[in-house]
């Protein structure tokens, strides 16, 4: 492992900067066909990163990777693959162990509201997959390059829902239990190792994902924020090897509340409210 007060590559701050983009490395962004992962590509993209861009939607991801090439000059890469699925995210994780990835964004999951023995067992299987083990698999994938070339930075969305137990959203809160515990863990293995680890933890954010719209109508409007502010905000404290990234006030109070509150408050109060998501 380097050393804290190894200097690391020149022209780099260990556990400060981010690796600069080249013509060989690339960002990785999953979930990248809305929402924040779609910010997130255009951030990187923005910022001069070719991407990496993994969907299921291989259509959506086509789009988005035209309109990043177009408009910043980037080179963006298709991988249209279901994370859920163990047999399509294995050769995955195997290609992305052989590249040079400078930035690996974990942003992909779902939620799924209401009664867990009410919900269908295998799509909740899906949803620990791709929420938890996908994360794990795609971060021990990449993690030995990085560590090779001493430096890199991993972005995992978490969840202030991982904060707290969540009646009536139990599969979607352990699986981000799981993703926050994982990534400020691993950020306390690698320092001074020159890679960055951050947990974005948001709570609402609003994108242009129709399958939002139901939730959406359901939650006040003065919530939410947007994923473009949530992808700078991210990128930014990425490049400052910060622990957690909190956007929005209703985040902020929900990782208040789940660390500091009762649980046996907070639990009925909280799941009461998704609850109502769930109907």
């Amino acid at each position: 492992m380097l050393a804290v007060d190894d200097p690391g590559p020149p022209g780099r701050l260990p556990g400060v900067s981010l690796p600069a983009p080249t013509s060989e490395n690339r960002a990785v962004v999953t979930g990248a066909s809305s929402g924040i992962g779609t910010a997130l590509a255009e951030e990187l993209a923005r910022r001069g990163y070719s991407v990496i861009l993994i969907a299921r939607r291989g259509d959506l991801l086509a789009e988005l990777s035209q309109r990043l090439t177009d408009r910043y000059g980037v080179t963006a890469e298709v991988r249209a693959v279901d994370l859920s699925d163990r047999d399509q995210r294995a050769p995955l994780a195997a290609e992305l162990a052989s590249r040079d990835i400078a930035i690996l964004c974990n942003n992909a999951g779902v939620a799924t509201f209401g009664p867990v023995a009410e919900l269908d067992l295998d799509f909740e299987r899906a949803v620990m997959e791709l929420n938890a083990v996908a994360v794990h698999d795609l971060t021990l994938a990449v993690l030995p390059g990085m560590l090779s070339r001493r430096g890199g930075g991993i972005l995992i969305t978490g969840s202030a829902a991982g904060n707290m137990p969540i009646p009536n959203n139990a599969t979607y809160a352990a699986s981000k239990a799981f993703t926050n515990s994982f990534s400020e863990s691993l950020r306390g293995e690698l320092t001074g190792s020159g890679i960055n680890v951050t947990l974005l933890a948001p709570g609402p954010v609003r994108t242009d994902n129709p399958d939002q719209d139901e939730v959406g109508s359901k939650v006040p409007e003065f919530i939410w924020v947007t994923a473009a502010y949530t992808a700078k905000l991210s990128i930014d404290a990425l490049e400052r090897n910060k622990m957690r990234v909190v956007p929005g006030l209703i985040s902020k109070g929900m990782s208040v509340a789940g660390q500091y509150s009762p649980r046996a408050l907070t639990a009925p109060i909280v799941g009461a409210f998704y609850k109502k998501l769930g109907g």
